[in-house]
């Protein structure tokens, strides 16, 4: 059966955590949670889903923003995740597709992601979905308690 592609709802929040999960084996935070929910039926934040045999099996979060970070419009690939049986087998790269198209529907032509540089799979992911260097520098600070 091919792969339905589709916006996220919040019937599929349950579905998603349990693919997250599955992903970190972690159990997942509440805050997790309620910014996965912020992505449903939104302008600005987008999430789609990948459904195989009527069985979620992964995931995906954008964001468009608006004047910041030197850019007048520019849409953000978040978070990506793929159930790990279905790694490998092109639901992760279906998913940044459907993303990439929506950003395009809403006036969006550059798309960031961020990623750590020692993380090769996901760099290699998001080679073959193209995208390249860009002209940001990653900066980082960490906030302690007096």
């Amino acid at each position: 059966m091919p792969l339905n592609l589709r916006p996220m709802t919040h019937e599929d929040l349950g579905e998603v955590k349990r693919i997250q999960a599955r992903i970190t084996r972690q159990p997942v935070p509440q805050p997790w949670m309620d910014m996965l929910a912020e992505h449903v039926d939104k302008i600005y934040r987008l999430g789609f889903v990948a459904e195989e045999d009527g069985a979620l099996v992964g995931f995906i979060l954008g964001e468009i923003k608006i004047g910041g970070f030197g850019t007048e419009l520019s849409g953000w690939l978040e978070l990506v995740g793929v159930d790990p049986e279905h790694m490998g087998s092109g639901v992760g790269a279906a998913l940044a597709e459907v993303l990439f198209a929506a950003l395009l529907k809403r006036g969006v032509q550059k798309v960031y992601t961020a990623v750590r540089w020692d993380s090769g799979d996901m760099l290699a992911f998001f080679k073959k979905v193209g995208f390249d260097q860009s002209s940001f520098i990653n900066l980082r600070r960490t906030n302690q308690a007096d």
